[in-house]
């Protein structure tokens, strides 16, 4: 026979404590918070610029040329630009950083996978080149703001295999317009945050070579 103190024993054990928030939840209100961490107070893309490089590299809305297909993304390597093709005939245009010397590999790539605050792992060629830089995160590095993905990335694949380059976010904004990368192309988070939503799965992301710069007439 059930007593009143059973009851009120086990209603306890059932009810009082607190429902767990789905770990989709959790991670969505963790990534809001990150967003507005690495967002400036009243951020304008066209103005905002507490990172203090050159304003040619803040967003722009520019004239794409002719030919270029919508939804794609070039990469001037040598201007250090980012142009994201829109219908109308422009295009989003960003600042970027690109890598440094060979490491930098001019192709055409599938978008194959996007992913926001990314956890990171450097490949063995990064940690037999710079074991002291690298090899402490062998085993991978949590999303976050000092992630070197930092808040967003695009995967660049070659048919169906990974070529380890990526379009990401950086913790080190001061890079843009340089080459300071193991391969991948930079933007500041704030940056790809905005972009990261208009570029769909199986886009193109062609990266030109660092000797010529095509896609937009100004």
């Amino acid at each position: 026979m059930f007593t009143r103190r059973h009851f009120l024993t086990t209603s306890a054990a059932l009810f009082s404590a607190p429902l767990a928030l789905p770990a989709a939840a959790q991670t969505g209100g963790q990534w809001a918070r990150w967003d507005a961490q690495v967002t400036p107070a009243g951020y304008d893309p066209a103005t905002s610029n507490p990172w203090g490089f050159h304003p040619r590299f803040l967003p722009q809305r520019v004239e794409a040329r002719d030919g270029l297909t919508p939804g794609d993304i070039h990469v001037d390597a040598v201007a250090r630009y980012l142009y994201h093709i829109r219908p109308d005939g422009t295009a989003d245009r960003y600042g970027v950083a690109i890598a440094r010397g060979r490491l930098y590999e001019p192709g055409t790539y599938t978008i194959r996978r996007k992913a926001k605050w990314p956890s990171w792992t450097p490949t063995a060629d990064m940690i037999a080149r710079d074991p002291q830089l690298y090899a402490q995160h062998a085993d991978g590095m949590p999303g976050g703001p000092s992630n070197p993905l930092g808040s967003r990335a695009l995967y660049l694949y070659t048919g169906n295999r990974d070529t380890y380059l990526r379009i990401h976010g950086t913790p080190h904004p001061r890079s843009i317009g340089g080459r300071a990368s193991s391969g991948c192309v930079r933007m500041v988070m704030a940056h790809i945050i905005g972009l990261y939503d208009d570029v769909a799965t199986g886009s193109r992301a062609v990266l030109h070579p660092a000797e010529r710069a095509v896609t937009a007439q100004s």
